[in-house]
């Protein structure tokens, strides 16, 4: 089953168990997955909808920092209820230490030391973390090792 069908077929559980919530969170979803199909004019593989699905995701994160700024607990609540409901479709995620022994091997296997370099490093991470990590955290830890 493509990740495609388990985010409709689970849209249809979330139907008859009449979770709205779930249900116009992935429908929303599909339709954005429907939506870049329509644009490029092919059908997107899993890879495809797990970029689609990290860039709702990171729409989210981006618009919570605001939501904590004017104290909207309401839309912070909703919001991180959101993102946990689209982690289900995603890989495994990294955590931090996985993340830093990353950046720790590409480094030594560029040889760069210093912040200059940041952008050879992070083009050769983020293939290796793709849909796995937040580019976000990427970057901080790069940043740590950079001097």
């Amino acid at each position: 089953m493509t990740l495609k069908d388990r985010i409709y077929k689970d849209m249809i559980s979330a139907m008859k168990a009449k979770d709205a919530f779930k249900k116009n969170i992935l429908s929303m979803v599909r339709a954005s997955i429907l939506q870049v199909e329509k644009d490029k004019g092919s059908i997107l593989d899993d890879e495809g909808v797990i970029n689609v699905i990290s860039k709702e995701i990171k729409q989210r994160k981006e618009v919570l920092h605001d939501y904590e700024k004017g104290k909207r607990q309401d839309l912070i609540d909703k919001t991180k209820r959101e993102i946990e409901i689209m982690l289900d479709y995603m890989p495994q995620q990294l955590t931090e230490e996985e993340i830093d022994k990353i950046v720790k091997s590409v480094i030594n296997e560029i040889g760069v030391s210093n912040k200059n370099e940041f952008g050879r490093v992070m083009s050769k991470i983020m293939p290796l973390v793709k849909g796995r990590a937040d580019g976000n955290t990427v970057k901080k830890i790069i940043l740590q090792h950079l001097h």
